[in-house]
This record gives structure tokens, sequence and C-alpha cells, in this order.
């Protein structure tokens, strides 16, 4: 396992990945710190953000966000957990995007869910990463006794010398935005209003990867991002535009497990883009989902996968064609 990553922009801003407990170096330096599974990074997750990096910026230290690999649900529900909106990298690049300086990965394992609140406190928050100042959401619960919330964390405060924060709920429409939410909407397909909890367009993004060529064989090309997941937020055939490197392509995308193949187990991302005949092999794309064409579909053949392709990428075509005059 890496010990320190760091992960530059194209405008060199770098944030400091260090994963898992054992490399926490405790410094001098002490830290603001806010901890959950950030998952979406939704609006949310962006007005805790926004205290974390106000704070820190006066308090003169570094901004700290503490996530978990499994996600806890992910740990006691297995492949029954809930889709993730996103992976490890895309939090992390999304949590720097926002300016944060470092983030912190642990393990979700039976080590760290049997620690009861008060370790909790003491060995993560104190011991490895100084915390100086605290800021949790308004339904924070932590520990293997579940002792640990608000009123836990402003005695412990009190003790090892740490101030705590929380936040309030935001709402919209008259409910909660969360991630739960946020799978909610794009199980309807609404990329809208998913856009409209996350502050920007729903994307998946990933390095690509080789295939079993089968798109290419069909005359129809794709690039494949692994999900690494049993379930993923949609399903389906996409109209999408493909972020590659600076320039931005239309493309037609599906995502699941081919049924007419029949070849997978967890779903994967697979871009046809349009008009394009570049090798990207090894790239990281990033694909933003704009309009669901269909359900993914067993057909009885390859050639009548072949034939709904085409009228698939017809229909993406004409999408796009009417969204651009309107």
């Amino acid at each position: 396992m890496e010990k320190r990553v760091t992960i530059l922009t194209s405008q060199q801003r770098k944030i400091v990945f260090i994963r898992g407990l054992h490399n926490l170096q405790r410094s001098q330096d002490r830290s603001v710190v806010t901890i959950g599974s950030f998952d979406g990074v939704h609006l949310g997750h962006q007005a805790i953000l926004k205290q974390v990096k106000t704070k820190a910026k006066e308090l003169n230290l570094p901004s700290v966000v503490m996530i978990f690999e499994p996600q806890p649900q992910e740990f006691f529900s297995g492949e029954k957990a809930p889709a993730r909106l996103m992976r490890v990298r895309e939090k992390v690049e999304t949590l720097r995007d926002f300016g944060i300086d470092k983030v912190v990965c642990l393990q979700f394992n039976s080590a760290l869910r049997n620690l009861n609140a008060s370790e909790f406190v003491h060995r993560i928050l104190i011991e490895g990463l100084a915390t100086r100042f605290l800021i949790v959401g308004d339904d924070f619960r932590f520990g293997c006794d579940r002792s640990g919330d608000f009123n836990m964390l402003r005695s412990s405060g009190d003790q090892y010398d740490f101030e705590v924060q929380d936040t309030e709920t935001l709402e919209v429409n008259g409910e909660r935005i969360s991630s739960t939410l946020v799978r909610t909407i794009l199980c309807q397909s609404d990329f809208i209003g998913a856009e409209a909890l996350l502050g920007r367009p729903f994307t998946i993004r990933g390095c690509v990867v080789y295939g079993q060529q089968l798109g290419k064989e069909l005359g129809f090309p794709t690039a494949n991002v692994q999900l690494n997941r049993y379930s993923a937020p949609i399903s389906g055939v996409f109209a999408v535009l493909v972020r590659v490197g600076d320039k931005l392509y239309k493309a037609a995308a599906n995502v699941g497990v081919r049924p007419t193949v029949g070849d997978l187990v967890k779903p994967i991302l697979e871009v046809h883009i349009l008009d394009f005949d570049k090798d990207i092999y090894g790239e990281r794309i990033e694909v933003e989902f704009k309009h669901k064409i269909r359900d993914e579909k067993k057909f009885t053949s390859l050639d009548n996968l072949v034939e709904n392709i085409q009228n698939d990428i017809n229909k993406i075509r004409a999408w796009f064609h009417q969204a651009n005059n309107n």
C-alpha cells in the first residue's frame, strides 16, 4: 500500500493523500478536520468543506478530510450495499478541486469497527491527526458502542484541547440533501436534478483499459472504464460528453454487464466517442451523463445487437442536435 501520494492539477494545486492509520505521522502541526464518506461530494458535503476551509484559513492550519475504504455501508452490507457515486480516486480529486489540503483514507475493517468512541477520539483524532478543530454533520455518530456524538465530542474537546462545530442539514424541496437522494434521482435518469444536488454535472472519471475488443470487431470501438463495484448508480445507454485531455466529444455510453455477451458480473462503463479514431488506452477520461436513451437489454444475436447500437447512435446524434438548437 502506498504511503503518501501527491496529486497535481493542471494549475499545480496539490493534495496530500495518506492511506492507512499506520502511515499517519503526527507532527507539531495541528489540523482542522472533518470525517465522513463524502460519496458524491454533494452540496451538503460542500457546505462542510467550506466551513473546514474557512476555519483552516482562520487558524492558519491544514484542512483535512478523513474518509473510509471500503465505505462503512459496504463493510456491513457487502454486495447489497448501495451503489457508490464515485470511487476513491474520483473522491480525492474532487476534494482537491474544492481546495482541501489533505485526505486521510482509513481502511474500514474489524479493528476500526471495534474501536469504541473514546478509543476513536484518542487514537485517530488526537494521536493520528492532532486535531485542533473538528467539524461534523449534525447526524454524525461513531464508535462500536455508538456513544460517539456531538456532545461526546464536545466533552472530549475539553479534555484534549480541540473545538467542535456541527453543521446544519441542507434541504431542497423539503428533502435532506444526501448521497441517498442523489442515487434516487440518478436512478430516475434525472441528470438535471442530480446536477442541482451536486452543484455540477454527474460524471464518472477513470482510466481507459483494454477490453475484449468486441466493440471494435462490431464496428463500434469503445473506451472502457472499470467501475470495480457490484452495482452502479445508473444503468443503460446514454448520450454523454467525454473529456479527453482538454477537449470535449459527443459520445454514446453503456453502463452495465453486457447481457447479450454474458461475460461480466460487475458493471463497466463503455464509451463510443462519435467521429473519433485516436488511441487513448491508458488515458484518464471524464464522462458527463446528459440523457438516457434506453435500458440495457439482451439481444437475440450479435447482428441484432449491432442494429440496435446503430439505432442508439442515431438517437444520440439526434438528441445532441435538438439540444444544441434549443
